[in-house]
């Protein structure tokens, strides 16, 4: 067997998730084996693969559902018939999306939501979980109203590409990103940003420095060093700060500060003008004193 070896960010973001199981699948795929050699039942292999998807560590996902332009066209009648058929369990579902989002959907969303069984080929009960995710997501942002069902159509995009297809997958999806979420309301509290929505860049930028896996003081130094050397938030400024640590390993204050402590040696070893001779320099000169 080859030699395996790891990215310091695979292995960040492997932490961050804390989840054994995904780590391990994650190995075996790393060394060239088979996912057999995990022992996982199919149903938490397949919630582990769907983790390591998530985390972008599936290097052969592909996407299934890229754009919704592909689905088909249901029309009214393909949403009746399937209403009045007790088996499928879509008036059920229909019924439940309603009581979530408090309102009665149109004929067109009610078309919408039918792709996400249909095509997209989502359980009833995962696409329930899916709209509640969705709503509390949007409680969670402020946004002061209920997603619109697009909205929830550009989730259940992500989840059936992530072959989120179970209660227990959507249960360690909905896990991560509540991590995730919460660690950004760690860092918005940090840089000071309160009584506002992120845009999408500065979102990128949270997340990417997540993934990086750096402490929240490691985080706080790179912003006080950019308000010290811009007078405020610079995003690219920060950002060009924690991407240079991130090339020298470092990830907590204490490594940057170590690494500030440690004398830098000047090439051709000549002392500046009013500078302190070092301990090295005094002994050389010393010794030079004793040979004459």
């Amino acid at each position: 067997m080859s030699e395996v070896i790891l990215s310091g960010q695979s292995i960040r973001k492997l932490l961050a998730a804390g989840n054994g199981d995904s780590a391990l699948l994650y190995l075996c795929r790393a060394a060239e084996l088979s996912d057999v050699a995990t022992g996982f039942t199919e149903a938490r292999l397949e919630c582990a693969a769907a983790l390591l998807r998530q985390l972008g560590l599936d290097e052969s996902k592909n996407p299934r559902f890229q754009q919704a332009a592909q689905r088909p066209e249901y029309s009214e009648e393909d949403v009746r018939r399937q209403m009045e058929l007790p088996r499928t369990g879509f008036r059920q579902l229909v019924g439940e999306v309603q009581r979530c989002l408090g309102r009665v959907l149109s004929t067109e969303e009610l078309k919408l939501l039918l792709s996400m069984v249909e095509y997209l080929g989502l359980p009833g009960e995962v696409v329930n979980v899916l709209v509640h995710y969705c709503v509390e997501r949007s409680r969670s942002r402020g946004a002061g109203r209920m997603p619109s069902m697009r909205m929830v159509e550009k989730e259940a995009y992500r989840w059936a590409d992530a072959r989120i297809d179970s209660l227990e997958k959507a249960a360690a999806y909905i896990q991560n990103e509540t991590k995730k979420n919460t660690r950004m309301g760690e860092l918005c509290q940090l840089l000071g940003i309160t009584g506002r929505r992120l845009t999408p860049t500065e979102e990128r930028y949270l997340q990417s420095w997540g993934d990086m896996g750096f402490a929240n003081d490691a985080i706080e130094l790179a912003y006080d060093k950019t308000c010290e050397n811009t007078g405020g938030l610079t995003w690219k400024y920060m950002n060009s700060i924690l991407e240079r640590w991130n090339t020298q390993g470092l990830y907590t204050a204490d490594q940057v500060k170590a690494l500030d402590r440690k004398p830098q040696t000047r090439k051709g070893g000549y002392q500046r003008h009013g500078e302190t001779p070092s301990p090295a320099m005094l002994d050389a000169v010393k010794q030079m004193l004793q040979e004459e």
